[in-house]
Formats: structure tokens, sequence, C-alpha cells
């Protein structure tokens, strides 16, 4: 035994059996360790952006963790950007990166890098794994802080202790790590809070308190005092359809945003941080919420938010049972041009039971997303990072994550153009997604913000920064050198029959909406 197997073997016995990897030479003993174990699925990706990705959309799907495997400082640099967002959305990752023999390191080799400073920001948890015989205690260390903090933990594996004779290592798992019970106290603290409030209240969710069961307890709570269930502006995970508790997410524009909450009295946080403003604006406020509104931790995402809704259901007497049943949305047929307002009613009368919608529609899937709460039930993942490139990895790991359950893309061009690699993935290992790419060849969301500066007529270089035509780039011809059969609608009515076989067919697919 190597410490490369040690360090597979302890992978496995904390349930780690997935490896989203782009290797290098320094990883190469890990890689042969890896083979021989058939347990262990190895998914590659070109990029390492669509790595950190992938285990970011399967950390948020199963609530558990898979292994990432980078080369040396560079590749982890070109994989921080989806770590942020996997940071941010507190999904459980344990990241692997390679690195130079301890020995080596003096000579000041070309892949030579600070890896745990580059590491640090993006991480719950970094250590560096200094010989065969630390890595089984490193390995269950990572697995407990990733699933606990919760958010990607990194393990520094040099070449040296990869390939050195391990003498001896105890693999067996730790069992799951328990997150702790808010205390009574708090419990109590946030009840008196929601009674003196009038009703003005609202319980913003994250995490497994955005989920069911979390999502249906806090309906009940919100219910008994006629308050509101809201989630972040761009959610890690969230419960919605007709049959559920679908919280209204927090506007993006910082002026809806404010106006959203200018009533609430009592903001209760319930596995989410407190909303801010997603940049600074001249004259305009960073908190979100109105002057005197008492904001109430009830559980962090460290705590189980889930005891702690059923605890604060308790203790309010809240109904025991909540019926939703919203009306589905009647048939539809739109003729002429597709625009962003058509595609979203068409897909929200054809998503299927039980999808995955990775949203980085950015402004051109706002129609879904209002409609989200009538479609059929489905789980929605988002970028709550803001690091733009996440949704085609995110739909890879999920789709990894739930081989059972359809995985919609809502994919902007732009955005999609940082890590397009990622459909390569998707042909390889024969994902069931469906890519929807809606391409209005511009950075929208820049334009929308350039014109809340005042400045509504722009020249040459602003133009030539935003926009992406000259040339326009065809994704039906990207998506069909990666492997993935591909089509271009530009009308309500192709794209409806598309769409249509798209979600009874199984594989990647990719349509190209020209809007």
């Amino acid at each position: 035994m190597n410490g490369a197997d040690v360090l597979c073997d302890a992978l496995l016995a904390h349930g780690v059996d997935v490896c989203f990897a782009n290797p290098g030479t320094s990883e190469m003993h890990f890689v042969a360790a890896l083979d021989r174990r058939p347990d262990m699925r190895c998914i590659l990706g070109l990029f390492e952006g669509v790595v950190t990705g992938a285990a970011d959309g399967y950390g948020r799907m199963l609530r558990r963790p898979a292994a990432t495997l980078l080369h040396t400082g560079p590749g982890l640099a070109n994989g921080l950007a989806n770590l942020h967002n996997a940071r941010r959305a507190g999904s459980p990752i344990v990241n692997v990166v390679g690195d130079h023999a301890a020995y080596h390191l003096q000579y000041d080799a070309p892949l030579t890098t600070d890896i745990e400073s580059l590491a640090s920001p993006m991480s719950r948890y970094v250590r560096r794994l200094g010989s065969a015989d630390e890595i089984a205690e490193g390995v269950a260390d990572a697995y407990r802080r990733a699933m606990l903090s919760p958010g990607p933990a990194t393990l520094i594996l040099p070449a040296d202790s990869a390939w050195s004779a391990a003498s001896g290592h105890a693999l067996g798992s730790l069992g799951e790590p328990l997150r702790p019970s808010p205390s009574a106290d708090v419990v109590r603290d946030v009840a008196d809070a929601i009674r003196s409030s009038g009703g003005r209240f609202a319980i913003l969710v994250g995490d497994e308190a955005a989920l069911e069961p979390g999502s249906m307890l806090t309906g009940r709570i919100a219910s008994r005092f006629e308050g509101a269930v809201l989630a972040e502006v761009l959610p890690s995970r969230v419960a919605r359809g007709r049959s559920r508790v679908s919280p209204t997410s927090i506007p993006y524009p910082v002026d809806l945003a404010l106006q959203s909450l200018k009533d609430v009295e009592v903001l209760v946080l319930v596995g989410a941080s407190e909303p801010v403003a997603f940049f600074a604006y001249p004259g305009k406020p960073s908190r979100l919420v109105p002057d005197g509104c008492k904001v109430i931790v009830l559980a962090s995402r460290a705590e189980d938010q889930i005891s702690a809704l059923e605890a604060l259901a308790d203790e309010i007497g809240a109904d025991t049972d909540l019926h939703v049943a919203r009306p589905a949305l009647e048939p539809l047929h739109l003729t002429g041009p597709l625009t962003p307002d058509a595609l979203g009613e068409l897909l929200a009368r054809q998503l299927p039971e039980g999808a995955i919608v990775c949203d980085e529609g950015i402004t051109a899937a706002a129609r879904f997303r209002a409609l989200s709460h009538r479609a059929a039930a489905h789980d929605s993942l988002s970028v709550p990072g803001g690091s733009i490139g996440g949704g085609i990895p995110l739909s890879v790991g999920a789709a990894v994550a739930c081989p059972d359950r359809k995985v919609v893309n809502l994919q902007a061009d732009g955005s999609g153009l940082y890590t397009v690699q990622g459909l390569w993935t998707e042909a390889r290992e024969n994902l069931d997604v469906l890519t929807i790419v809606l391409a209005n060849r511009a950075y929208a969301i820049l334009q929308g913000e350039l014109r809340n500066l005042g400045v509504n007529e722009v020249g040459r270089n602003a133009t030539r920064m935003m926009s992406l035509s000259d040339p326009t780039i065809d994704w039906v011809q990207l998506a069909k050198g990666f492997g993935v059969e591909a089509r271009r609608v530009d009308t309500c009515e192709a794209f409806a029959d598309v769409l249509s076989v798209a979600m009874r067919r199984t594989g990647p697919f990719l349509v190209e909406c020209v809007i």
C-alpha cells in the first residue's frame, strides 16, 4: 500500500465513490491507484472549472461529497471560480490537489505555487498531507469538515506522499457527522419575535430548510401568523412546484429587493445569511432589510435546520398539516418569434415531475422563475456565489448524482461559454441533460447595469465589450463538436415541438434558442 492507495481506500470508506478529475503528472500515482479500484467512478472534465462545478452539483443533490482531482496550483486556479460557488452554496466536496514532491519544491520548478494560499479563500478546510501515514486521518478530517461546515475541503497531495509506502492506516468511517440543534432558548426567542411582529415577518430559507421536509415545515410556521417564506437571490437549491411550498426569491435588482422587504419587521434566518445587495450603488444601502428590522438566526448552515424548524413549529402551535395544491398552468399555444417570456411559459408547462433545473439563465429566464411555483415539482439550482460559468458543470454533477431524473440546464449563452467543455463530459457519460441555451448574443445583465448608471446610449467600446456577435457563436456546431445532438430554434412553434421530444428522450441534448 502506498499513500495513493490509502487515499482511495479512505475516500471509499467514507462513501466518496465518484471522482471528477483533470489530472497531471504529479497525480499519476493517484491515477494508478484509482485504476485499481472499480468501485470508484472516475469522470474526466476537460477543464478544471467543469470538475469543480460538477462536484458542486453532485454535492448539492446528494448532500454528500464527491472527490475532485486537480493538477497543482494552476489546475486549482482554473477551478477556483466554481469552488467559490460551491463554498457559497455549502456544497460538500473533498477537493484533492496534487503537488510536487516535498524535496522538489526548493528548486522552484515551473508549476511550483503556494497552493494553500490559492485554496484557502474558496475552502472551508485546507490540509497538506505531509506523509503517506497521515493520509487516512486527513481524509477523515476533510470529510467531516466538508459535511459539517459545509463546503469544499481541500487536501494537498505531494507526489512523494502518494508514492511512499504506508506503514498502516485505519480506514473505517467515523460515521455521519451530526449537526448540533439550536438551543431551546433560541427557539423561544424566535417564536416570541414572530408572535410580536403582527404578521410582518418573513422566514429566509437556504440549505436543507429550502428542501422537503424543511420547506413544508417553514410553510406551516409562516401560515400560522401569515408571514412570508423567502429564498436567497440565487438559491443553492430550492424545492419548487405546484405541490410544494415555493419560497419567493429576493429580487436581484437592488431597488426591487428593497421594495420586497420594506414591510418586514422580523426576518428569521434558517440555513441562510442576511440579504445584502449584490453590489454597491451610489446613494443606495448595502443592507436590504429596512432600518429597525430584527434579524434573528434560528439555525445556521452548520446546525440541524430540520430539528430547529420542528421545534419552532411546536413552540408556536403551527398546524400539523399544510395542503399545497396550486392549479396547473393552462395549456398554451404560442406562435411567432421566440421571446424569453414565451420560452418561460412553454418550459413551465412541459417540465416533467421530479426534474432538476440548473438555472444560469440570468436575465432571460425571469419568466420561467416567476411561473416555477405552478410547474411540476422540481428542484432548482443556481449560482449563489455569482461567479458565472456554473450552469453546464452543475448539470453534469446533478445528472451523475440523480441518473433517474431529467436535468434541464437553463443556460445564458455568455456564461455558458466559460465552461462549454462540460458538454463533452455529458456526451461521454451519456448524461440525461437537456441544455437550453438562451442566445441573446449579449451580456445582457451588464447592459442593464450600464442603464442603471443612466447610460442609455453606448459607443463602440462598450458595445464590443457586451456584445457576443461579430462573429455570431454557433451553439449547434459547438455542441455537435463535443458529441451532443443539438437543434436551433427561433419560433415558439419550433421550440414547443423540440421541447416535447427532448423531454421524452434520454441522454444529452442541446437547444439553441435565438431570442
